[in-house]
């Protein structure tokens, strides 16, 4: 059975989705299609939209046949550990190749990129750390060095975020000496971040699927999702941070300062600016406007707070992580008839912990995603929490009927 691997956030699956699994599947002339998806926290710093089981359904609905965990050490994270610990679990089970997205398109043009960069690691390193120095954020001083460098044209480019996110897939896949090969698909239709639903083009991005159903345009998104994915979204209301800016405003005024400071991210005093912007702001995006700053991206104090929302530490994040940052275990999460075939395959094979609810005894890695299961619901009635708690430790697992 020749399987690929996806990585993959589904927030919601819409027909950009579908098509980079089906033409995955296609140029591979692949059995079995495996996806490594986030849980309740995403990689740019956001609460998913839907749960889990739902985005879970729609993957395997589409056509996956295996869909599992990342972890939320790895889920909410910046490029390099998300697609270290995606990577990691791809190549433990087994996939001999997996497939990103991209705007550019061919994956020698990342491979010579990577080799570009091992070769100039140092100056890069130099230049980073200057541009940081002198108030940039991160992204910026990381994209302005490296054209500092005057990399060849013909390479990636690095301001595009699917760019950037692959250009860590094959370093990810290089640096773990992995067996996976990366391969990428170029992306088509509305750039990523693209906010508007674009009538000529029948695939949009998430970002603008998302604002139109926050705005409750419903019915403008059908031409750029499944039919599944639209059924699911009649049935489930919206998931923001909008739901949970009143419990991130108490923990931040009711917490002491010494404590926000243990909080993963949370560094060179960022937690006097989060707790006074707290004070005067009356919804989250008042809030984000007040915190963010040239030096701290959307991006990067989303996450933060999302480490804060769950009372996730330095110590318990840097344990949940390991020595090695390599996911020790796996959630299942759903599978079709196929995928439970090469699972039962995989099963004898694979040095990763397979487990379909956590076990009585969590390591570091299980306990941060029982918090972040926790918090997530936290938004939810009283009356309604008990019952998405129980959730967790019956069998979440998808079943398809699709063979």
């Amino acid at each position: 059975m020749k399987a690929i691997g996806l990585i993959v956030e589904y927030n919601p699956f819409h027909n950009g989705h579908l098509y980079h699994l089906q033409t995955s599947k296609k140029h591979a002339k692949a059995d079995v299609v495996v996806c490594v998806m986030s849980g309740y926290f995403l990689q740019r710093g956001e609460p998913a939209s839907y749960s889990r089981q739902t985005r879970t359904k729609l993957a395997l609905d589409a056509g996956a046949d295996l869909v599992v965990e990342l972890p939320y050490a790895y889920s909410s994270q910046h490029a390099s550990l998300f697609a270290r610990g995606s990577v990691s679990i791809l190549n433990d089970l087994l996939i001999d190749s997996f497939y990103f997205g991209s705007e550019y398109g061919d994956i020698d043009a990342f491979k010579e990129l990577d080799q570009f960069m091992q070769q100039h690691e140092q100056t890069l390193e130099s230049h980073v750390k200057k541009r940081m120095n002198e108030g940039a954020s991160y992204p910026r001083a990381q994209s302005e060095a490296f054209l500092e460098l005057t990399p060849p044209t013909t390479f990636p480019d690095l301001s595009q975020p699917n760019n950037i996110l692959g250009y860590q897939y094959v370093k990810s896949a290089r640096e773990l000496n992995a067996s996976i090969q990366p391969e990428t698909i170029q992306r088509t239709g509305s750039g990523y971040h693209s906010e508007d639903l674009e009538e000529k083009s029948a695939i949009a991005s998430a970002t603008a699927i998302r604002r139109a159903l926050s705005n409750d345009e419903l019915e403008d998104i059908r031409p750029f999702v499944p039919n599944e994915t639209y059924a699911a979204l009649t049935e489930h209301p919206l998931v923001s941070w909008d739901d949970y800016y009143k419990y991130l405003q108490h923990e931040l005024l009711t917490t002491d300062i010494t404590v926000l400071a243990s909080y993963y991210d949370v560094q060179e005093g960022l937690e006097y600016r989060l707790v006074n912007a707290a004070k005067k702001a009356d919804s989250f995006q008042s809030f984000m406007n007040l915190v963010k700053t040239k030096r701290y991206t959307w991006v990067r104090i989303q996450r933060t707070l999302v480490h804060i929302l769950t009372k996730t530490t330095k110590a318990s994040m840097a344990d949940a992580l390991g020595a090695n940052r390599q996911p020790s275990a796996v959630r299942l999460l759903g599978f079709s008839k196929v995928g439970q075939a090469y699972l039962s395959k995989v099963k004898k094979e694979t040095t990763l912990q397979l487990y379909d609810r956590p076990p009585r005894q969590k390591n570091a890695q299980m306990r941060l995603d029982e918090k972040a299961a926790f918090a997530y619901w936290s938004y939810l009635p009283t009356s309604t929490r008990p019952d998405f708690y129980q959730r967790e430790y019956e069998k979440p697992i998808v079943l398809s009927d699709r063979t």
